[in-house]
């Protein structure tokens, strides 16, 4: 093993203070790169050091040194270098993957960059299409100080489906929460003639879009990525439409809040929830509502409907049944 004395490592590693010399000298004694040598004596100093240490890796020092000079020198203003400054050995772990960034980050030259879906963003700054979803890339950022957004990325979901009669704005959109009711309204807006649309429940839309249950929500913080132009005009108006039970109605109160934040107003399709109350009184027994479903709703979903339909609705909730929206089907468009 080499010896090396205080005074060496205090040059090489170019200490601002007294401070940082004992935290960094401690930190190599406790993870074994550094052993005092005791005969040596202690500096006298409050903490004290020795005045000579054995040196278990004799290039650490070395390597420390220029990673601490390649942190304050050659990083970007975009990269905050202070975790890293006192984590020199994490640094040494990191260092592919800071550098990488840090090159992104220059090559900018201060432009903001084009925004581009996550996995695009993660290949282009670190060859790995997961490494921000998956792997370590949030640890990076983090220890480096970059928020997210300082990446101009957008999240993907998986593409809405849809139906649309025609492109005109404006015109009415009616998201459906499950696949079979939106292939029976699909079926019915194929099988009109010429010339003359059919409604439903007194409606016309010009597009039908598939929520997939939950699935909508994760789409919705998406919307503008995820749909034509058209279906974003401002003076369209968008129906809702699922199951008259509490997931079903969460679903809703949900997707109205994440449609304010965008400036988009959705409203339940009330025609077709009362159409749903009116077959339910010639149904024997209502199916029973799963016990593990999320009962915490707002309420927001009741003020479009009348103080009668709104009593009947709860009652059956809180008796433990609900509606599926299957109860509706293409005869009823009719």
């Amino acid at each position: 093993m080499k010896r090396i004395a205080l005074n060496e490592i205090e040059q090489k590693l170019h200490a601002e203070s007294y401070e940082q010399l004992c935290m960094y000298v401690y930190k190599q004694i406790e993870n074994g790169s550094f052993k005092p040598v005791k005969a040596s004596g202690t500096n006298g100093k409050k903490p004290a050091l020795y005045y000579e240490y054995w040196l278990t890796d004799a290039d650490k020092i070395t390597n420390d040194y220029e990673y601490e000079e390649e942190l304050k020198y050659k990083m970007t203003t975009q990269i905050s270098v202070d975790y890293y400054l006192r984590h020199l050995q994490q640094y040494a772990d990191d260092r592919e993957w800071v550098m990488r960034l840090n090159n992104y980050f220059f090559n900018l030259h201060g432009a903001k960059p084009e925004i581009v879906s996550k996995n695009e963003r993660s290949f282009q700054i670190w060859g790995r299409e997961k490494f921000l979803q998956q792997e370590q890339g949030k640890k990076i950022l983090k220890r480096c100080g970059v928020a997210l957004s300082q990446l101009s990325y957008y999240e993907t979901s998986e593409p809405l489906a849809y139906y649309s009669r025609h492109r005109q704005t404006p015109q009415n959109l009616l998201i459906l929460e499950n696949k079979d009711t939106f292939y029976s309204m699909r079926r019915h807006l194929l099988h009109q003639s010429e010339g003359c649309e059919k409604e439903i429940f007194g409606t016309l839309f010009g597009t039908l879009i598939y929520g997939a249950g939950k699935g909508i929500l994760r789409s919705f913080q998406d919307f503008s990525f995820c749909v034509e132009p058209y279906m974003q005009a401002k003076e369209n108006r968008i129906f809702y439409f699922g199951d008259l039970d509490y997931e079903g109605i969460g679903i809703y109160e949900r997707l109205a809040q994440l449609s304010k934040r965008q400036e988009i107003s959705i409203q339940p399709f009330t025609e077709a929830y009362e159409k749903m109350l009116v077959k339910a009184h010639a149904v024997r027994e209502l199916p029973k509502t799963k016990e593990k479903q999320n009962r915490n709703i707002a309420g927001d979903f009741f003020r479009f409907f009348s103080d009668q339909t709104v009593h009947y609705m709860r009652e059956i909730l809180e008796r433990g049944y609900y509606i599926p929206q299957e109860i509706i089907n293409i005869t009823d468009f009719a």
